[in-house]
């Protein structure tokens, strides 16, 4: 599968290295271009379709932040590539597929290529399929939450997602209740790990059965039966994506 992409680079030594090493390593990988900077990059953009866009952040004009944010909704996936290791929550937070540190490791460009080829793989093998969730679990299980008096059964099948909210855990179900509990997300992802849900983003854990739509871009996200979009992590894509056959 060939991925359609740009280099977003300022330096020129740069954009060489990372260009063959592409060449030479990443056989999938189609340079459309390059850009110095984020104006020229915006142009590049809005000019070709793409798969993968390969971003410095620190870039004349603004940084990577910057243009994503004047791209706003998009399609493909992005490889951060910087010297500056505090900008991995940012990256993370623009729903970056991989984050890669100068100088480059080939071993790590190849793993970011591979795993952003993993994604869109998935996503167009499922494209207008009749999707089926591959759980391989019953989901008719009970789970008790706490309570001051005692504690309240739910049935999984009920709950929709779970949302964190420091210690503690929003739970919503598909009767339009919430419950609040003084649990971890990360609790509840351990609990139901062999239910069929699958933890999308480090704030949201989704029953994948109510899941009726997913929509690329960004990181992604999810429609669940009620209507609620749940964002999806670039990191968490390929897990969400294997749920479905």
């Amino acid at each position: 599968m060939k991925l359609k992409s740009i280099i977003v680079e300022d330096e020129e030594t740069s954009r060489e290295i990372l260009r063959n090493y592409l060449q030479k390593y990443c056989p999938n990988i189609e340079i459309l271009g390059e850009a110095s900077n984020i104006n020229d990059a915006l142009e590049l953009i809005r000019k070709e379709t793409l798969d993968l866009v390969f971003l410095d952040v620190e870039m004349p004009y603004g940084n990577a932040f910057d243009l994503l944010e004047k791209v706003g909704d998009r399609s493909f996936e992005t490889i951060f590539v910087t010297a500056y290791d505090h900008y991995a929550i940012d990256a993370l937070n623009a729903h970056a597929s991989y984050y890669l540190m100068k100088p480059i490791s080939i071993d790590e460009l190849i793993k970011a290529v591979d795993y952003v080829v993993e994604i869109k793989m998935k996503e167009e093998a499922l494209q207008d399929q009749v999707l089926v969730p591959k759980t391989g679990h019953d989901i008719s299980g009970k789970i008790t939450i706490p309570q001051q008096d005692g504690f309240e059964v739910l049935n999984t099948a009920e709950i929709l997602f779970c949302k964190a909210d420091d210690n503690y855990t929003e739970i919503y179900l598909n009767s339009n209740k919430r419950k609040v509990v003084s649990k971890t997300l990360k609790y509840f992802e351990d609990v139901l790990q062999d239910s069929g849900f699958a933890r999308v983003h480090k704030s949201y854990l989704v029953n994948v059965n109510e899941i009726v739509k997913y929509i690329k871009g960004k990181g992604g996200s999810v429609i669940l039966s009620n209507g609620q979009e749940v964002m999806v992590s670039a990191n968490k894509k390929a897990e969400l994506l294997s749920y479905f056959k």
